[in-house]
């Protein structure tokens, strides 16, 4: 079973594309950042995770390996994939949403 998908360049790599895609998914957002380096530890959720990065880099670490994000990919984590993640160099902003069962 696929516990994360990476699809590269999935949109243009800008907020108001990033709003529009997820609502066609039928998704409300919230967007973050957070500074160079930052390191998020080990943890899951019990619901699908999906995350656009717009601006900067983000790498998230799973038992599968790692997935390296950049502006305007899409990467859905399913309910309990374990992860953490560290922000490169130059920060990060995401937008991310929930998809609840």
């Amino acid at each position: 079973m696929m516990t994360a998908n990476l699809a590269k360049h999935a949109v243009e790599a800008s907020e108001d594309a990033v709003k529009k895609s997820l609502r066609g998914d039928g998704l409300a957002a919230r967007s973050w950042d957070d500074k160079p380096g930052a390191l998020y530890s080990w943890h899951s959720h019990d619901y699908k995770k999906v995350l656009y990065c717009v601006e900067g880099r983000i790498t998230f670490h799973t038992h599968d390996g790692d997935i390296e994000m950049e502006p305007g990919d899409r990467l859905d984590l399913e309910p309990a994939t374990e992860h953490a993640a560290t922000v490169g160099p130059d920060g990060v902003t995401c937008f991310e949403a929930w998809v609840l069962d």
